[in-house]
Protein backbone atom coordinates (compact mmCIF):
# COMPACT_ATOMS: atom_id res chain seq x y z
CA UNK A 1 0.00 0.00 0.00
CA UNK A 2 1.29 3.23 -0.87
CA UNK A 3 1.10 6.50 1.31
CA UNK A 4 0.26 9.91 -0.46
CA UNK A 5 0.00 13.18 1.22
CA UNK A 6 -0.85 16.15 -0.62
CA UNK A 7 0.04 19.39 0.85
CA UNK A 8 -1.56 22.79 -0.12
CA UNK A 9 -1.57 26.41 1.81
CA UNK A 10 -5.00 25.91 2.80
CA UNK A 11 -6.66 22.24 2.03
CA UNK A 12 -9.23 24.03 0.28
CA UNK A 13 -8.76 23.55 -3.19
CA UNK A 14 -5.71 21.75 -5.15
CA UNK A 15 -5.13 19.39 -2.27
CA UNK A 16 -8.47 18.34 -2.02
CA UNK A 17 -8.80 17.99 -6.04
CA UNK A 18 -5.75 15.92 -5.71
CA UNK A 19 -6.79 13.94 -3.08
CA UNK A 20 -10.06 13.05 -4.72
CA UNK A 21 -8.27 12.24 -8.39
CA UNK A 22 -5.22 9.70 -6.52
CA UNK A 23 -7.89 7.81 -4.70
CA UNK A 24 -9.83 7.13 -7.41
CA UNK A 25 -7.28 6.76 -9.60
CA UNK A 26 -4.96 4.43 -7.63
CA UNK A 27 -7.65 2.60 -5.91
CA UNK A 28 -6.67 0.12 -3.13
CA UNK A 29 -3.18 0.51 -3.96
CA UNK A 30 -2.94 3.84 -1.94
CA UNK A 31 -4.15 5.27 1.26
CA UNK A 32 -4.02 8.88 0.43
CA UNK A 33 -4.85 12.74 2.62
CA UNK A 34 -4.46 15.93 1.71
CA UNK A 35 -4.08 19.01 4.34
CA UNK A 36 -2.94 22.39 4.39
CA UNK A 37 -0.04 24.49 6.15
CA UNK A 38 -2.71 27.11 7.33
CA UNK A 39 -6.08 25.12 6.88
CA UNK A 40 -9.18 26.91 6.39
CA UNK A 41 -12.33 25.51 4.68
CA UNK A 42 -13.38 23.49 1.62
CA UNK A 43 -14.14 26.18 -1.04
CA UNK A 44 -17.43 26.37 -2.29
CA UNK A 45 -16.06 25.94 -5.98
CA UNK A 46 -14.47 23.57 -5.09
CA UNK A 47 -17.21 21.44 -4.25
CA UNK A 48 -19.22 22.74 -7.19
CA UNK A 49 -16.52 21.58 -10.22
CA UNK A 50 -15.94 18.02 -8.59
CA UNK A 51 -19.50 18.12 -8.37
CA UNK A 52 -19.14 18.40 -12.39
CA UNK A 53 -16.82 15.51 -12.07
CA UNK A 54 -19.43 13.29 -9.74
CA UNK A 55 -17.23 13.85 -6.55
CA UNK A 56 -18.73 14.18 -3.52
CA UNK A 57 -16.56 16.23 -1.23
CA UNK A 58 -19.32 17.61 1.14
CA UNK A 59 -17.88 15.80 3.68
CA UNK A 60 -14.16 16.84 3.66
CA UNK A 61 -13.06 19.00 5.84
CA UNK A 62 -9.41 21.14 5.95
CA UNK A 63 -6.94 19.51 7.78
CA UNK A 64 -3.53 21.19 9.37
CA UNK A 65 -0.07 19.02 7.97
CA UNK A 66 0.72 18.77 12.03
CA UNK A 67 -1.70 15.91 12.34
CA UNK A 68 0.21 14.27 9.48
CA UNK A 69 3.73 15.24 10.91
CA UNK A 70 4.23 12.03 12.83
CA UNK A 71 3.16 8.96 10.07
CA UNK A 72 5.56 7.84 7.30
CA UNK A 73 4.88 8.62 3.83
CA UNK A 74 5.95 7.42 0.65
CA UNK A 75 5.01 10.16 -1.26
CA UNK A 76 4.44 14.28 -0.09
CA UNK A 77 3.49 16.12 -2.92
CA UNK A 78 3.30 19.62 -2.33
CA UNK A 79 0.77 21.50 -4.78
CA UNK A 80 0.92 24.88 -4.44
CA UNK A 81 4.39 27.45 -4.43
CA UNK A 82 3.37 28.85 -1.03
CA UNK A 83 2.92 25.25 0.56
CA UNK A 84 6.50 24.37 -0.57
CA UNK A 85 7.72 27.38 0.97
CA UNK A 86 6.24 27.33 4.17
CA UNK A 87 5.47 23.80 4.87
CA UNK A 88 7.26 21.69 7.62
CA UNK A 89 9.29 18.90 6.48
CA UNK A 90 7.42 15.44 6.16
CA UNK A 91 9.45 12.82 6.12
CA UNK A 92 8.74 10.66 3.00
CA UNK A 93 10.14 8.52 0.86
CA UNK A 94 9.79 10.71 -2.03
CA UNK A 95 9.44 14.53 -1.82
CA UNK A 96 7.67 16.12 -5.11
CA UNK A 97 6.40 19.31 -6.30
CA UNK A 98 3.84 20.13 -8.94
CA UNK A 99 2.78 23.94 -9.17
CA UNK A 100 -0.48 24.74 -9.74
CA UNK A 101 -1.77 27.84 -10.23
CA UNK A 102 -4.14 29.35 -7.44
CA UNK A 103 -7.74 29.07 -8.22
CA UNK A 104 -9.73 31.92 -6.89
CA UNK A 105 -8.10 34.30 -8.95
CA UNK A 106 -10.25 32.98 -12.04
CA UNK A 107 -14.01 32.69 -10.32
CA UNK A 108 -15.57 29.23 -11.06
CA UNK A 109 -13.81 28.85 -14.16
CA UNK A 110 -10.49 29.05 -12.49
CA UNK A 111 -11.67 26.42 -10.36
CA UNK A 112 -12.40 24.42 -13.48
CA UNK A 113 -9.12 25.22 -15.22
CA UNK A 114 -7.25 24.20 -12.18
CA UNK A 115 -9.45 21.12 -11.50
CA UNK A 116 -8.48 19.78 -15.27
CA UNK A 117 -4.60 20.40 -14.91
CA UNK A 118 -4.91 18.28 -11.56
CA UNK A 119 -6.57 15.55 -13.06
CA UNK A 120 -4.62 15.30 -15.79
CA UNK A 121 -1.86 15.21 -13.39
CA UNK A 122 -3.28 12.70 -11.30
CA UNK A 123 -4.17 10.46 -14.08
CA UNK A 124 -0.16 10.57 -15.33
CA UNK A 125 0.60 9.92 -11.69
CA UNK A 126 -1.94 7.26 -11.17
CA UNK A 127 -0.31 5.72 -14.32
CA UNK A 128 3.36 6.10 -13.63
CA UNK A 129 2.77 3.94 -10.20
CA UNK A 130 1.10 1.40 -11.96
CA UNK A 131 3.63 0.56 -14.57
CA UNK A 132 6.67 0.66 -11.51
CA UNK A 133 4.50 -1.74 -9.85
CA UNK A 134 4.43 -4.08 -13.34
Amino acid sequence: MVKVLVLCTHNSARSQMAEAYLRRFLGEKAQVHSAGTHPTRVHPYTLAVMAEEGYDLSTHTSKSVEQYLGESWDYVITVCDSARETCPYVPARHNLHVSFPDPSAGGIDGFRSVRDAIRLWAQNFAQSLHESDS
